[in-house]
């Protein structure tokens, strides 16, 4: 049985014993459900001040929702829509410090202000992204985002080739 341990030492510390949890918890295991199903437990409760995390996996069209922790999500997101879509689209993280400045954000939970977006790719096609809210404004920096970056690639890299 895997248990989490407590993180300690500055953010990129932090998030460093977080990528290892995450290649802990995930090793062996090949399925994508499962795999985003434990890896947005593990996050979830890890970090502080968040309201959402999971995945969205693009089904060839759009994203739709695979699994996560918090409120109840929007079920399917256009490209062309929100901050998912963006990073989508782009295939570059998005970092938003303020949810309700962006015209076309998707608000899903009401609570949420301030979002990080983190694409996937697996052999250079779209997976999906890897979506964290928190109803702090400004909640991720660019060392949040690194680390989150590191997590997504821990769990593409769980997917195999």
């Amino acid at each position: 049985m895997f248990t989490s341990q407590s993180l300690s030492g500055d953010k990129p510390q932090q998030y460093a014993q977080l990528a290892a949890q995450a290649r802990a918890l995930l090793h062996g295991e090949r399925d994508r459900i499962a795999n985003a199903a434990n890896l947005s437990a593990l996050v979830y409760h890890a970090l502080p001040e968040l309201n959402w995390v999971g995945f969205y996996f693009y089904d060839g069209t759009e994203l739709v929702v695979g699994p996560f922790q918090g409120q109840p999500a929007c079920v399917r997101i256009p490209l062309d829509r929100g901050v998912c879509g963006a990073a989508a689209r782009s295939g570059e993280t998005q970092r938003v410090d303020d949810v309700n400045a962006v015209a076309d954000h998707i608000a899903c939970d009401a609570a949420s202000r301030s979002e990080v977006v983190v694409p996937l790719h697996r052999d250079g096609a779209l997976v999906g992204v890897f979506d964290l809210d928190s109803p702090v404004p400004a909640r991720f920096d660019v060392e949040d985002q690194r680390g989150l970056e590191e997590i997504a690639r821990v769990y593409v890299e769980s997917l195999g080739s």
